[in-house]
């Protein structure tokens, strides 16, 4: 398999093939706004030193954490370009995923499982970043005669040794820490989650807390690594992919993601997913 220097191509490549695609990365990239796409995203840190703000979550990257993102998740990783940050990137189209899974191993369980207080991060000790890594190579590796067979037997590895450790992780008692952050902070954030379907602004938050609007929006972006308005674009995008998957329709969509305004509506969904609300409905629905 190639291996991408570009996670827009390899993105591309993955939807395109409805198959999966790898990229390794350095600090060639700008960093994107708060984003989401119809691939899921397994992310593997190999320098760290960055942080990610996934959906309403805020982690502090460590060397041999590994992420997984799916296609309803908004997500914003700050400042790569200002540094090298090597990483390993694999884009997952859905149905490639459910299509190698059986009635008893879900490989998707590490996308699916967001039951509260999980954590998209799975923080891999030496031996297994040294398992991940080599399956990465055999990914990447194989050539010849029956190469299509041993790359996806390698990739259906992978997810497997993934998903164990998530579902460990998942079932224990031990907590994740690592998107603690200010309390002011983590209001706000629990506050727009939980009112998403209203027509929230920085005036309204600012007087819901108390606080100055400089002051709420610099104590944001200084958390997360993105505006409020932003934030609160990507997280109503993040919804109405869900419930256009779900068969309702483009105006209960409008209302319920708190845009109450079509034209709004219909120029920051197909912005951010690159179809208008109406295709993307009649494909997710197929």
């Amino acid at each position: 398999m190639k291996e991408y220097t570009s996670c827009k191509e390899s993105m591309e490549s993955c939807l395109t093939d409805k198959y999966f695609a790898i990229a390794h990365l350095y600090n060639e990239e700008k960093t994107m706004n708060m984003h989401i796409h119809d691939c899921y995203e397994i992310y593997y840190s190999i320098s760290g030193g960055r942080q990610f703000l996934i959906d309403n979550k805020f982690y502090t990257m460590q060397p041999g954490d590994v992420f997984f993102i799916n296609s309803y998740e908004s997500h914003y990783l700050s400042e790569i370009d200002q540094m090298v940050h090597e990483r390993i990137v694999l884009s997952i189209h859905p149905d490639f995923v459910k299509a190698i899974s059986t009635d008893e191993t879900d490989l998707n369980y590490c996308f699916s499982y967001r039951e509260q207080g999980f954590s998209h991060r799975l923080a891999l000790d030496k031996e297994q970043q040294q398992r991940f890594i080599y399956y990465i190579h055999k990914l990447t590796s194989p050539s010849g005669f029956g190469m299509d067979i041993l790359e996806r037997a390698a990739f259906m590895e992978l997810l497997v040794f993934l998903n164990k450790a998530f579902y460990a992780q998942c079932q224990s008692e031990v907590t994740d820490a690592s998107y603690q952050y200010s309390q002011q902070v983590d209001q706000i954030l629990d506050y727009i989650n939980q009112n998403i379907d209203q027509p929230l602004s920085i005036d309204h938050l600012s007087k819901q807390f108390f606080l100055s609007e400089s002051y709420i929006c610099r104590i944001f972006k200084s958390a997360t690594g993105t505006t409020i308005n932003k934030y609160l674009t990507a997280r109503r995008i993040t919804k109405a992919k869900s419930l256009l998957a779900e068969g309702k329709s483009v105006n209960e969509v409008c209302e319920s993601c708190g845009f109450h305004d079509y034209s709004n509506f219909l120029k920051a969904f197909t912005k951010a997913v690159g179809i208008s609300p109406k295709k993307y409905a009649t494909y997710s629905t197929k």
